[in-house]
C-alpha cells in the first residue's frame, strides 16, 4: 500500500505583537510539532515529522510552505528522511517554498538517505518575492557505507529550482560508475550537499562578496575531509556545494556556514534548533 501525504504550512506575522505564527493543514502522515520560540517571537521554529520514517515505491510527499509578508520561519526535521528499496514505482518528495515580500525562511531538513535499489525523486522549488530571503540546504547520502550497505542499485533524480533564476537538476544512477567514481564526478564520495541563499531581489555586491568570502574561509578550515566550493550563479543566489565520504563532515560544514551567513547577511546569531541536540 502506497502513501500520499500532504502538508500545507503557513507563516504569518502578527502586527500587534511582531510574532511569527505557524498554521498548518495536512492529509496523511505528515505534520509539524508545536511551534517554539527560542529567539523570541520574531522567528518561529518548527519540526516537520513523517511518522513512517521513509518512502517506498509509490509513496508521495507534498510539502508546501508559504511565508507571508514580514514573517520568519525555521523548519527542520528530527532525523534523516529515507528512500527505501522499490520494486519499480517511484518514491517522490515535492517541496514548494513560497516567500512573500519581506519574509524570511530557513529550510534546514536533515539528510535524505537513498538506500540501494531505491527509485527516488526529490524536488525543491523556491519562489521568493522582492525583498524576501531564504537560507536553505539539501543533503543526500547514497547508501549507508558505514553500515556496509553501499548504493549498488537504483537511482535518484535531484531537482532544485528558483524559477527563471537558478536550476540544478541531475540524475544519479548506481550503474553510472563514471559519475560515481570519476574525479570529474563524485570521486567516490557518497554524500553530496548544497547550502543556498536565495533572495527575491539582487543581492548587493558587498553582501554577496562577504557571504562568498566567509564560506570560502570556513571551507578551507575544515581541511581535506570534504571538497567544497561556493559560487554565485545569479545575482539573487549564492550556493555552497559539498562532497564528503559520509554525512557528518558535510553537515558540520553546512551548519558552520549557515551560522556565519545568518550573522553576515541578517545580523542574527545562530539559534540551533533544539531537536538537533537530542
Amino acid at each position: 500500500m502506497s502513501w500520499h501525504a500532504r502538508l500545507d504550512l503557513r507563516y504569518q506575522r502578527d502586527e500587534a505583537t511582531q510574532r511569527s505564527i505557524a498554521r498548518f493543514s495536512h492529509d496523511g502522515p505528515l505534520r509539524i510539532l508545536q511551534s517554539l520560540y527560542p529567539e523570541g517571537g520574531t522567528v518561529c521554529h518548527n519540526v516537520l515529522i513523517h511518522p513512517p520514517g521513509g518512502l517506498v515505491g509509490g509513496d508521495t510527499l507534498d510539502i508546501g510552505v508559504h511565508a507571508q509578508r514580514g514573517s520568519h520561519g525555521l523548519i527542520t526535521t528530527p532525523g534523516a528522511s529515507r528512500f527505501y528499496r522499490s520494486e519499480g514505482e517511484l518514491a517522490v518528495q515535492r517541496t514548494r517554498l513560497v516567500l512573500d515580500e519581506g519574509a524570511r525562511l530557513e529550510w534546514l531538513p536533515l539528510e535524505a538517505i537513498c538506500y540501494s535499489a531505491c527509485r527516488a525523486e526529490n524536488r525543491l522549488r523556491i519562489e521568493a518575492a522582492p525583498g524576501a530571503e531564504l537560507i536553505g540546504w539539501d543533503v543526500t547520502a547514497l547508501g549507508l557505507p558505514g553500515a556496509g550497505q553501499p548504493f549498488e542499485r537504483g537511482s535518484l533524480l535531484q531537482h532544485i529550482e528558483v524559477p527563471g533564476v537558478w536550476l540544478e537538476r541531475g540524475r544519479i544512477d548506481a550503474a553510472d560508475t563514471r559519475l560515481l567514481a570519476s574525479p570529474l564526478g563524485l570521486a567516490g564520495q557518497r554524500c553530496l550537499a548544497s547550502l543556498f541563499f536565495v533572495s527575491g531581489s539582487p543581492i548587493e555586491r558587498a553582501r554577496r562578496e562577504a557571504a562568498l568570502d566567509t564560506a570560502r574561509a570556513i571551507a578551507e578550515s575544515v581541511g581535506a575531509q570534504v571538497a567544497a566550493g561556493v559560487t554565485s550563479p545569479h545575482e539573487e543566489v549564492i550556493v555552497l556545494r559539498v562532497l564528503a565520504p559520509v554525512v557528518e563532515p558535510a553537515m558540520q560544514l553546512l551548519r558552520q556556514v549557515w551560522q556565519a551567513w545568518r550573522a553576515a547577511l541578517w545580523q542574527m546569531p545562530a539559534s540551533t534548533p533544539r531537536i538537533w541536540a537530542m
